[in-house]
């Protein structure tokens, strides 16, 4: 992996990237409170197939803070910016979580570059909190070792392990200038927004809902609100997998992905 930095719009954005130099680009956005090494387990079995991107999202991991209103249009905006920025033509996505949010708002929107989606666990529906979100937020807003240790392995499936380098990565990311406004603003933005159910019926493209069946950030039984909204859109539950499959499961999950977006 490469790690480079774009400017967009004035704001530094952090990059990682990956794989082949083919026309088949991958653009892999991470969750709320992530970075871009979320995608680090999965990413060795994707870059023999795809060019990879997987920014920091504006406002998130190294890239740069500004103080503004973090909504869904916010991360559509840079999301389509920094496709543009890239020179991307035409490109798949995959969004966990927020950045599954952000992923389906983009299709519903988009020009014809984004060509397929796959969204794992996706944020948007879900508008009460979980006690699984309640020790994630508290872990952001409060880092240390601990509190992240106990949230991350809420998110997990049962008996997974928590990496050390995961724990220090946010703990070091959610210590940064702004990095705790920049959390709150998001939460705030997805609590304020409009209902997303409209959006997703304006999705046209082939998209593929993953969902952890013991998701416990998200839970599983809001997996059928996607899948019933969005046209032409396949279903894979991931059994004993968490909110991270992508961390929990990435061979079995690559192989899946290799499987849809090939098609």
């Amino acid at each position: 992996m490469k790690e480079k930095f774009i400017v967009i719009n004035r704001n530094s954005i952090r990059y990682l990237e990956d794989g082949s130099q083919s026309d088949r680009n991958l653009i892999l956005l991470h969750g709320l409170g992530g970075y871009a090494e979320r995608w680090s387990n999965i990413m060795p079995y994707l870059n023999k197939k795809y060019h990879i991107f997987a920014p920091d999202i504006i406002g998130y991991g190294q890239s740069d803070k500004p103080s503004v209103d973090y909504t869904p249009e916010f991360f559509i905006k840079f999301v389509f910016d920094f496709i543009e920025s890239l020179g991307i033509k035409k490109t798949f996505m995959i969004g966990t979580s927020l950045g599954g949010q952000i992923t389906a708002e983009c299709a519903a929107v988009q020009n014809s570059v984004i060509e397929k989606i796959v969204l794992i666990s996706p944020a948007g529906i879900m508008k009460k909190s979980t006690p699984t979100l309640d020790a994630y937020t508290m872990a952001a807003l409060y880092p240390n070792k601990d509190s992240v240790k106990n949230a991350y392995q809420m998110m997990i499936g049962p008996g997974m392990q928590v990496s050390e380098i995961s724990i220090e990565r946010f703990v070091n990311n959610m210590s940064r200038p702004n990095a705790k406004m920049v959390f709150l603003s998001t939460l705030l933005g997805l609590k304020n927004a409009p209902d997303i159910f409209e959006k997703l019926s304006k999705i046209d493209i082939p998209t593929l809902v993953i969902w952890g069946n013991e998701d416990k950030l998200i839970p599983f039984e809001y997996s059928h609100q996607f899948v019933s909204r969005i046209k032409n859109c396949e279903f894979m539950p991931m059994e004993g997998c968490g909110h991270s499959p992508y961390v929990e499961k990435p061979e079995k999950l690559a192989e899946i992905i290799i499987k849809f977006l090939s098609k």
